[in-house]
């Protein structure tokens, strides 16, 4: 699989042997006035462009780079099956399509998805033949229906302010599992540190014994089975051996599952996530987070990464920076990414692209809530999640204020699917029912920026910025969950194109000195468990990045690494 682009198994949580990655050279078609099932393209054999995948269209690595509005694309591609590939159970993965997909094989329409960030597949069992076979994969996107989430693509021509440039179709891998008739489909998994065990739910197709192996560092750690008759198995795995995950050290277990011919390879981190008061516990202990904003934009992939080193590298720059974890904001990022904040022991909130979607609409739970489910499902057994964020800045929309019930129902449904996280409803602004109450303060002004959190810091209420929909509620966990955002332009001929938050600074002593004040106030705030500065690396006209799009340093991070780690208030307890 070498000459695939994207070659690497892309869901490491649930790996098996059998397997064939579909990335690569894919025939392709716009379909501008989005008529082509009209004209029956799932019937063709042939499109008349191509395209590499998982590359959209809009990005130069998909040899494409067309940047204005798509609203319709096809894909086409034909593969090979044996018969032994065909002695089970056939299953096409997508790990994205950005938004409404419809998915032909060999003519014969075989299942259709709706949401441009959560994972699907099909049963393709009863439409493949031994021999050649053709996939074809219509998409439809319409960014601003005000009906889909689509995060921070631009509604506009251009990109503009902290909108960039637009996805469409496919942009996460594609490939073929080969299963037994019976198989897992799905599996969740929940560590109980106190009792040194783990408990595995698995999702079956069919009836068979269930057995599970942990192991750590090779080493067998404990094992357990039982019988699976109605679709849905539990069992519970002493540990022999106690390994923490913890933010800074990803332990991570792996976990061999057996059900009739069915093997599945997977891992998992032994850590719980708790609330004390206005603390936020990992594995009982006060940790500061120290997250960064990250967006997972790239400049030859837009949405997807080149390669999986440029996954890992995003991780190691935010580290060398001195941060312990990100807010993964207004995208849902693929799972290999998920898969290195995990083995690196690196935290993480979980967040929705949201933007885009009308919160104002009686039926925006509609559009929103059913793939949301999809997302907790996909990323509920990474350890290094350790929050969920459906919503970001739930502005108004044309004069309409947000549907509260839309965020109340959204979080219910959160914690009812996930009882071992905590979950804001939506992130700055504006909360309705949260666990965690956060805001986005970008004042520039060290001193007026402290001022806003004095009063909290000695006892005293928390200083609301949008005091007429939202109240602070008290008792709870705190954190500034956007600050920051300083501008600072590497390219000093292109300024007047650029966009940041307040005055740049003037010089770089200017610059460390305010990201320091506005850092210290934060760290120095007994009552605060986090923070996250805007952001990682610049995006596109967005240049309030430590790094560059390119991920080239703006700064000696040795010394923003010195800011950012040293000892917050809440650890000094500990």
């Amino acid at each position: 699989m070498n000459n695939i682009p994207r070659c690497e198994h892309p869901k490491p949580q649930m790996r098996r042997e059998n397997w064939m990655n579909l990335n690569g050279e894919w025939d392709f078609a716009f379909d501008f006035g989005n008529s082509g099932i009209d004209r029956k393209i799932f019937e063709e054999e042939r499109l008349d462009k191509k395209i590499i995948v998982p590359f959209c269209p809009e990005s130069e690595l998909s040899g494409i780079g067309y940047k204005d509005f798509i609203p319709a694309v096809w894909y086409l591609r034909t593969f090979e099956l044996s018969d032994s590939q065909r002695n089970g159970r056939v299953l096409l993965h997508f790990g994205a399509v950005d938004y409404e997909c419809r998915v032909w094989i060999n003519g014969k329409e075989v299942g259709a998805h709706k949401g441009g960030y959560a994972s699907f597949r099909f049963d393709i069992t009863d439409s493949v033949v031994t021999g050649e076979n053709r996939v074809t994969v219509y998409a439809f996107d319409d960014q601003r229906s005000g009906k889909q989430c689509k995060g921070k693509q631009s509604v506009l021509f251009h990109s503009f302010g902290c909108e960039y440039t637009r996805t469409t179709g496919i942009w996460q891998t594609v490939w073929l599992e080969f299963v037994p008739t019976d198989y897992i489909v799905g599996i969740q998994l929940y560590p109980n540190i106190a009792e040194a065990a783990l408990t595995v739910k698995a999702c079956t197709r069919g009836s068979k014994i269930l057995r599970a192996e942990a192991y750590y560092e090779n080493t067998f750690c404990g094992s357990a089975e039982t019988e699976v008759t109605s679709g849905n198995g539990f069992l519970k795995i002493p540990l022999s051996k106690l390994h923490l995950w913890e933010a800074g050290n990803g332990r991570l277990y792996d976990l061999k599952l057996y059900f009739g011919e069915d093997i599945v390879n997977s891992y998992f981190g032994m850590r719980e996530i708790s609330i004390d008061g206005e603390k936020v516990l990992l594995n009982g202990k006060a940790v500061f987070q120290r997250l960064v904003l990250d967006q997972g934009f790239y400049p030859d992939g837009i949405y997807t990464a080149p390669s999986d080193e440029a996954l890992m590298q995003d991780i190691k720059l935010s580290l060398e920076a001195g941060f312990n974890g990100a807010r993964l904001h207004e995208k849902v990022f693929e799972e290999r990414f998920l898969y290195h904040c995990d083995r690196l022991g690196y935290i993480v909130w979980g967040e929705q692209a949201n933007w885009g979607l009308d919160h104002s609409r009686p039926d925006g739970l509609k559009h929103f809530l059913p793939e949301w489910m999809e997302v907790l499902e996909r990323d509920f057994n990474h350890p290094a999640i350790v929050g969920w964020c459906p919503f970001n800045e739930t502005w108004d929309c044309n004069g309409r204020k947000q549907d509260d019930d839309l965020l109340r129902i959204t979080y219910l449904m959160t914690k009812q699917y996930d009882t071992t996280r905590p979950c804001i409803d939506t992130s700055g602004n504006f909360h309705v029912l949260t666990d965690i109450y956060d805001l986005h303060d970008y004042e520039q002004d060290a001193d007026v920026f402290a001022e806003h959190y004095q009063d909290f810091a000695q006892g005293g209420k928390l200083l609301d910025n949008h005091p007429s929909r939202q109240k602070p509620v008290f008792g709870i966990p705190v954190f500034i969950s956007e600050y920051g955002g300083i501008k600072w332009n590497v390219d000093q001929k292109n300024k007047e194109n650029t966009w940041g938050y307040g005055d740049s600074p003037k010089t770089l002593k200017q610059y460390l000195e305010r990201y320091q004040r506005l850092t210290d106030v934060l760290l120095d705030n007994p009552r605060m468990f986090g923070f996250c500065y805007t952001q990682l690396y610049d995006v596109e006209q967005e240049v309030n990045g430590l790094y560059t799009y390119n991920r080239i340093p703006k700064f000696n991070m040795e010394i923003i690494r010195k800011i950012n780690s040293r000892k917050a208030a809440i650890e000094k307890d500990e």
